[in-house]
């Protein structure tokens, strides 16, 4: 990335910078403050990080056929309760969000856009990294779940003679306020998320000490070199205020926490201070099954 446009995208300019990372688009934002949108963030897309490693999780699953099963809770689905307090009467709503949705109020607080349009923003802006938008289907049915909220409405149709015809969408006054409710809640309360890589690891006891040991090399190599991709970027950044590498400093974060984890992990599996048997496993489910309490009349 070159340097000039890390700081052009510093000193403030009006335009979007766009750079070339890694063969991919990365847009570095306006920094202009807008009378008509005053609770916009401008770090809409500083860099474009790869996929993020998620937090290992504090509860272990034997996933061996042999070992004991403990009940997990279902997953529920994240919901957001707001109040309104501009009114005399507090009201409550209960909205679902999503990545997607986010993403999609978040650009229509800067103007109005067809859904194509979006699509178009996530990707040149890194965005495609952190939200799925793969399939544009899905993108469709969130705005449509957005519009039947009422936190988005359609402003107008257009039409170009060499495209169909698009429905430009706009946001409303509760669609701010939803947004916002949403960014407080996001950074404020963690939530329970259920990436596969923990899930691979509760079920370990399906593959061999070894194998396990080698795989986790694996991952820890690829991590390396993700390391060293972000280190890279920020020291070419180190002209642009932190507040837009904040994000690429999480990411650094999270994955070398769990380079430090993988490694140690490796190092317990080769020294056999982790590892397990057939007859193993068979006498652990013995001791830690739990009868079933039969109903006594």
């Amino acid at each position: 990335m070159a340097i000039d446009e890390l700081a052009a995208a510093a000193g403030g300019a009006d335009s979007m910078h766009i750079a070339r990372q890694n063969g991919r688009r990365s847009t570095w934002p306006s920094l202009r403050q807008r009378e008509t949108l005053p609770t916009i963030s401008d770090n809409l897309a500083v860099l474009n990080p790869h996929r993020t490693f998620a937090h290992l999780p504090r509860r272990q699953i034997c996933g061996h056929r042999s070992c004991p099963v403990f009940a997990s809770e279902p997953e529920a689905a994240i919901v957001l309760t707001s109040y309104n307090l501009t009114s005399n009467n507090m009201t409550m709503t209960s909205i679902k969000r999503s990545p997607i949705a986010l993403a999609v109020l978040a650009m229509l607080m800067e103007e109005p856009l067809h859904p194509y349009r979006m699509q178009q923003l996530i990707k040149e802006r890194g965005k495609d990294e952190v939200i799925n938008v793969t399939q544009r289907a899905s993108l469709y049915q969130t705005i449509q779940r957005l519009e039947r909220e009422a936190l988005i409405t359609p402003r107008k149709t257009i039409r170009d003679d060499k495209r169909p015809e698009r429905t430009v969408y706009e946001i409303t006054r509760k669609g701010r306020d939803v947004a916002l409710d949403w960014m407080r809640a996001i950074l404020s309360t963690p939530t329970r998320e259920y990436p596969e890589f923990p899930a691979a690891i509760s079920f370990l006891p399906l593959l061999s000490p070894d194998d396990v040991a080698s795989q986790l090399e694996l991952r820890a190599k690829a991590m390396e070199a993700e390391l060293r991709r972000i280190d890279e970027t920020l020291h070419e950044a180190q002209a642009v205020p932190r507040l837009f590498l904040l994000e690429m400093e999480y990411l650094r974060a999270l994955h070398a926490t769990e380079l430090s984890w993988v490694t140690s992990v490796v190092a317990n599996l080769r020294a056999q201070r982790i590892t397990w048997t057939e007859e193993w496993l068979r006498q652990i489910a013995t001791q830690f099954t739990i009868e079933p309490k039969l109903d006594q009349d």
